[in-house]
């Protein structure tokens, strides 16, 4: 037998005298939060318990994970490619120094990827 509480919107089974709220959770994405996503919501249980227990009640929090990776990923692009133009990493010094070039390019990347960190990940 199924009854509802139009007040609420609430239906109910009932089983043996008793009735039981037929009550889902909202379906959740199961898509990878990503390396940054993983450091943001460690953050967020360590440091910030307020806010991770709220994006977990409005099961918000594996979208913003989401979100925070996407924004790291695209903020380390932009940044090191700043910092490679800036220092003059470029096509011709692969051409002349290859090896030279890739350390640069990592010290460039090793860089933005600090920076985002600690602007976007860890705030």
């Amino acid at each position: 037998m199924i009854k509802s509480n139009d007040s609420y919107g609430i239906t109910y089974t009932e089983k043996d005298g008793l009735l039981y709220p037929g009550l889902t959770l909202p379906a959740q994405s199961d898509e990878d939060i990503g390396r940054f996503g993983r450091m943001r919501e460690q953050y967020l249980k360590e440091h910030r318990k307020a806010f991770y227990s709220i994006f977990c009640i409005k099961f918000e929090l594996n979208d913003h994970l989401r979100e925070i990776n996407q924004q790291a990923i695209e903020q380390i692009e932009l940044i090191s490619s700043q910092l490679a133009q800036a220092e003059g990493v470029s096509d011709q010094l692969k051409a002349r120094e290859q090896l030279g070039r890739v350390q640069a390019v990592n010290s460039c990347r090793a860089r933005a990827v600090e920076i985002v960190v600690r602007e976007t990940v860890l705030a």
